[in-house]
């Protein structure tokens, strides 16, 4: 039994002896094997993509009609809804008192020019005496400033005069820009007080601006297209409605606002439209696109070939040497099945877009037998 063991136990400490003394070519047999994979060629193609901001509509003039006199409302001149034109009655208060109020003015001021006339007369009068040493100097004191009271009540009647002519005029209430009126919160009859009651509301239309906030870092970007010319194929700004509809007119960078919100590090850039169908209201939420600077000629590959770890994106690239090599990449937009490379993979290299999943950095491929994914024309990308 004892001889039994030993027999066993030189039989394997040859075996052992005798894997060890293997050469490389030997060793190499068991190697692992090459993974079979798909790849493709990451082409050039032309990218076009826009950045998507939400944006809201807002209207270049609009004001809030309030009366500046009290009153009742005896007129009411437009249809709620309708576009009115600069200068046109919209209200009208009970005019009597203000009418009333002008002729007391203008009554004062006729009372107060004849008084001026008459301590005229006489300071002159005076002053002739007082050549001759005809009367006291007392008087002829009195008499220039009496003149003096008189110029000064034809001047607070006239001015009083005016005031109460403009209080006549604020009776009527007018349109101080063309543009649509809307619904009235006021009816016939209805009593108001100045400067409080809010009548209507009314704004311009046509051109008409879109609103949005970008980036402090996107300050120089949007600075740099201000004053630029449309021309009839521009597409640098773009306008999706409620709905999904695409707008049809251009837009023009019109304003970057004056500072920066220091809470959200964000400035607020205005667009300006062409609004001639009114398909664009005061108030209404868009999407606003902006075409990005770095559209153009762009690497492409597909999407399938990309590989996220931990917030960041790899590749493999088949070698000459028929290894993977992984590599780290930084992503543009998506094109539908495809995406757009920055940085990380040149045109014409080969990547792995199959069988990735039991690759290594520097592990062996095999492309034989595997057809080459063919790449389709990239033509223009969809909206960011």
């Amino acid at each position: 039994m004892k001889t039994k063991q030993h027999i066993l136990l030189i039989g394997a400490t040859g075996m052992f002896f005798l894997a060890s003394c293997k050469g490389p070519e030997q060793k190499g047999a068991m190697a692992m094997p090459a993974t079979k994979v798909n790849v493709t060629a990451a082409t050039m193609g032309q990218a076009i993509y826009y950045d998507k901001y939400p944006a809201s509509v807002v209207a270049l003039n609009q004001v809030e009609l309030r009366a500046q006199v009290s009153g009742y409302i005896t007129g009411i001149f437009f249809k709620e809804g309708e576009v009115v034109q600069k200068g046109k009655a919209l209200y009208e208060i009970d005019r009597r008192k203000y009418e009333a109020a002008v002729r007391q003015a203008e009554a004062n001021l006729a009372s107060a020019k004849a008084t001026l006339v008459r301590a005229q007369k006489d300071a002159d009068r005076y002053h002739q005496l007082a050549k001759q040493d005809a009367i006291a100097r007392q008087t002829l004191d009195n008499a220039d400033a009496t003149l003096e009271t008189s110029r000064a009540s034809v001047a607070a009647a006239e001015a009083a005069l005016l005031s109460a002519r403009t209080d006549l005029d604020y009776s009527v209430i007018k349109a101080p820009f063309t543009g649509r009126i809307g619904i009235s919160q006021v009816k016939l009859g209805a009593q108001i007080s100045q400067g409080t009651t809010l009548l209507n509301t009314m704004s311009s239309e046509n051109p008409i601006a879109v609103d949005f906030v970008v980036s402090e870092t996107d300050i120089p970007r949007f600075s740099a297209m201000q004053g630029k010319t449309i021309t009839p194929g521009d597409s640098t700004f773009r306008l999706t409605l409620p709905g999904g509809t695409a707008y049809s007119e251009k837009g023009k960078i019109l304003a970057v606002d004056r500072g920066v919100d220091n809470q959200t590090a964000t400035i607020k850039v205005r667009i300006e439209f062409a609004n001639p169908k009114d398909e664009l209201k005061d108030g209404m939420s868009a999407v606003l696109q902006v075409l990005n600077e770095q559209s153009g000629e762009n690497v492409i590959i597909p999407y399938r070939a990309v590989v996220e770890q931990m917030g960041e994106f790899f590749v493999f690239v088949a070698t000459d040497s028929l290894t993977a090599e992984q590599r780290k990449i930084h992503l543009g937009p998506k094109l539908r099945d495809r995406v757009v490379v920055t940085d990380g993979v040149k045109a014409g290299e080969v990547v792995v877009t199959d069988g990735f999943q039991r690759l290594r950095d520097g592990g062996k491929i095999d492309t034989s037998g595997v057809a080459q994914q063919p790449q389709q024309a990239p033509g223009q990308a969809p909206k960011k």
